[in-house]
């Protein structure tokens, strides 16, 4: 069978996800150059028609749907990428695995890890490529880390301690967004940031065998989400006369682990560190180096290497240079990028994979395996004991 020269992409989600997407998708054939095209045909989501279609024309997609079931079933779709809130993420890789469709999912990829296995058994039944977004590796500074460790040059692996600290729901006037609600997000803090530092840690290091970890939500109530003005912006009852709700979910975390290797790791994800907006950092020691990495500063790499004598020091490695892995697309050494371009090199790899026949990386396997440490942690925050990672 010849190779696909292009792939037909209907994205689900006319949010802040669907438009990083969308950024991938209008960036990834120019820059990259894949060996299949992206063709924007269509774009799905549940506002209504208007903002839909506006949507649809500010990202550059051909077409538009109100009805994602509707997009799943054009015969016109070969790629179908899920970038919608967490709840809807098993129906709708169900649905697409059963027609046919390859899938890019956003993560976590589904509330719980019974939805996550459902969801690779599916496009496994299927024969579909399925790829999970955790679209921080795709950045070039981290690729090269893992470059760096699988060539031995920490040697042995110690320590892993991450942190990933937001201050957005601080205010306790913030309504009750569908993050905040167990059904609709599965956890808070531990899910939607969490997970990212949980992938980077499965990713860099190996897989973790136990956790032992806490959960606590600060604010307990917050005032109903009453009528959505325009997209992206809430209204509120305001006032004493404000009806609230319960939040059911968590709006910081911590947990420590084991390594299956024998490294120990430290990890963190809260939503209440002030003046803290996306600070997403990590650090790896082992035997013979150190390294780490702060999203805030993503095109370094701090680095230090043993026995380099009275001069020794962490040193910053500007991760741009042409041999960087991730990076060839993009400028000449030293003009760096941003978020954006690490949802066209997410895409490049699942455009590549579907060209050459092969499984996207990171794939659901990925995303059930970081479902698996997120669930460890919940129960241990229940159960206040150390609690093994489940089998995938």
């Amino acid at each position: 069978m010849a190779k696909k020269k292009t792939v037909n992409v209907g994205l689900i989600g006319c949010g802040f996800m669907g438009k990083a997407h969308s950024f991938g998708y209008r960036n990834v054939n120019e820059m990259w150059n894949p060996p299949a095209k992206a063709v924007m045909k269509c774009i799905a989501g549940t506002e209504p028609p208007e903002i839909v279609k506006a949507t649809a024309e500010m990202h550059g997609w051909e077409e538009y749907e109100t009805d994602w079931r509707k997009l799943i079933a054009r015969k016109d779709i070969d790629l179908v990428d899920i970038s919608t809130p967490n709840f809807v993420h098993v129906e709708m890789a169900e649905a697409a695995a059963k027609a046919g469709k390859d899938i890019l999912c956003e993560k976590p990829l589904a509330n719980d890890l019974a939805g996550a296995r459902a969801m690779m058994k599916a496009a496994e039944k299927a024969g579909v490529k399925a790829m999970c977004g955790f679209t921080y590796r795709q950045a070039p500074a981290v690729q090269l880390a893992k470059q760096m460790i699988e060539a031995g040059e920490l040697g042995t692996i110690y320590h892993f301690r991450a942190n990933y600290l937001q201050d957005w729901i601080m205010d306790p006037n913030f309504p009750l967004v569908w993050r905040l609600e167990k059904q609709f997000a599965g956890s808070g803090a531990l899910g939607d940031l969490g997970a990212h530092i949980t992938d980077m840690a499965l990713f860099l290091v190996g897989d973790i065998a136990e956790v032992s970890g806490d959960l606590k939500t600060f604010i307990k109530q917050r005032p109903l989400l009453t009528e959505i003005v325009e997209r992206g912006k809430e209204k509120l009852v305001g006032g004493k006369k404000a009806t609230m709700g319960q939040v059911t979910v968590d709006d910081a975390c911590m947990w420590c682990a084991r390594f299956s290797n024998g490294a120990v790791g430290i990890f963190e994800a809260t939503r209440f560190a002030g003046g803290r907006k996306n600070g997403h950092r990590w650090e790896i020691n082992g035997s013979k180096g150190s390294i780490g990495w702060n999203f805030e500063d993503m095109n370094y790499l701090e680095y230090w290497k043993d026995g380099e004598g009275a001069e020794q020091g962490y040193r910053k490695v500007l991760a741009t240079h042409p041999d960087t892995p991730n990076w060839k697309a993009w400028w000449p050494d030293g003009h760096i990028i941003g978020y954006g371009e690490c949802f066209a090199n997410e895409v490049n790899e699942m455009l590549t994979a579907v060209a050459e026949g092969r499984q996207p990386v990171p794939g659901f396997t990925d995303g059930v395996k970081c479902q698996a440490v997120l669930e460890a942690v919940e129960e241990s925050a229940k159960s206040r004991k150390w609690t093994a990672v489940p089998k995938t």
